[in-house]
């Protein structure tokens, strides 16, 4: 005891030790945010430069006279009445895409689904059949494609050629109305890579055991596709229809380079026509209005496949 009150007496200000208390624990810091913003500091202003701020100007421009020369003149709705009301190339140029999204899309996506369904059977070297029909559509959307697809639909082209090496008479595929167009969305269906790669995916997917039940129950082959594949793969269909159908909406090289619009405006596509306001035209001010209208169509039509996915699309479990 006496030597206990020596060490009191010595320390007087040291705290008693209570074994019984527990720890106190520190208080947790806030996390530092500042690093996280500083990477995602290049996505965010390349957005806002480069996506957010072009689109609201080009909503104002929208209702201006613009010529890229002056200033803009506020003009209020008249770019769209003239665009409805008085604008017959308007409405050509909407008939010309609305047959070639509706065309062009359907083809690309069933020749997609039908490599899809024979890769999914394949087992050896599979890796480099995959690659080498997944080449189509990185060059597919090039210049030089557009300009080979050309020449090879040209009145001297290799189609031609072959038609006359076996009898046939040629034909100016590209000068006749009538197939200028077909010659665009042969086009676009050959580009079936990216579809095709993701329809693959979707069949890869599927288990197994489903087919087995159908063999147990003696299922044909067109059974099996139209019972299990076609609805496993349905999430998979409305992605690529989306996709393909804003693609679709959206094409400008091939009309700009192989055909050029023409003949007589047969493939005049939308987006094309609103180039010609912009660049040829000079009127940047009719032009913006163009481009808002595509972006409701396309909107629209978003919204109405979304909509309609409630009575199509099957999701497992």
């Amino acid at each position: 005891m006496q030597q206990t009150h020596t060490e009191e007496t010595k320390f007087p200000n040291t705290p008693k030790r209570n074994s019984s208390s527990k720890k106190q624990k520190k208080p947790v810091k806030d996390v530092d945010n500042k690093m996280g913003y500083l990477f995602l500091s290049p996505f965010i202003f390349g957005t806002i430069a480069f996506m957010l701020f072009p689109m609201m100007y080009s909503l104002y421009l929208s209702f201006t006279d613009f010529n890229l020369v002056g200033s803009p003149q506020w003009a209020g709705l008249a770019n769209y009445k003239e665009m409805f009301t008085n604008d017959p190339v308007f409405w050509e140029s909407m008939r010309v895409t609305f047959f070639y999204a509706g065309t062009a899309v359907p083809f690309r996506l069933i020749f997609a689904l039908l490599i899809a369904l024979v890769l999914n059977r394949v087992v050896e070297m599979v890796g480099i059949y995959r690659t080498l029909l997944y080449l189509p559509s990185i060059v597919g959307g090039s210049i030089g494609v557009s300009i080979m697809w050309r020449q090879l639909f040209g009145n001297d082209g290799a189609i031609n050629s072959m038609l006359e090496s076996i009898g046939l008479s040629g034909h100016s595929w590209l000068g006749d109305p009538n197939t200028a167009i077909w010659t665009l969305v042969i086009l676009y269906g050959w580009q079936f890579g990216s579809s095709m790669i993701i329809f693959l995916a979707g069949l890869r997917n599927i288990p197994g055991i489903y087919y087995e039940a159908a063999e147990v129950d003696g299922g044909t082959p067109l059974q099996k596709f139209f019972r299990i594949t076609l609805p496993m793969l349905t999430p998979v269909i409305l992605f690529n229809v989306i996709m393909q159908v804003i693609h679709g909406f959206m094409a400008f090289t091939p009309a700009f380079i192989i055909t050029e619009g023409g003949p007589v405006n047969s493939t005049l596509l939308y987006v094309l026509y609103m180039y010609r306001q912009a660049f040829q035209f000079f009127d940047m001010g009719y032009a913006s209005a163009l481009a808002w209208v595509m972006l409701l169509i396309i909107g629209i039509f978003t919204a109405i496949i979304f909509k309609s996915s409630d009575y199509w699309v099957h999701y497992d479990g």
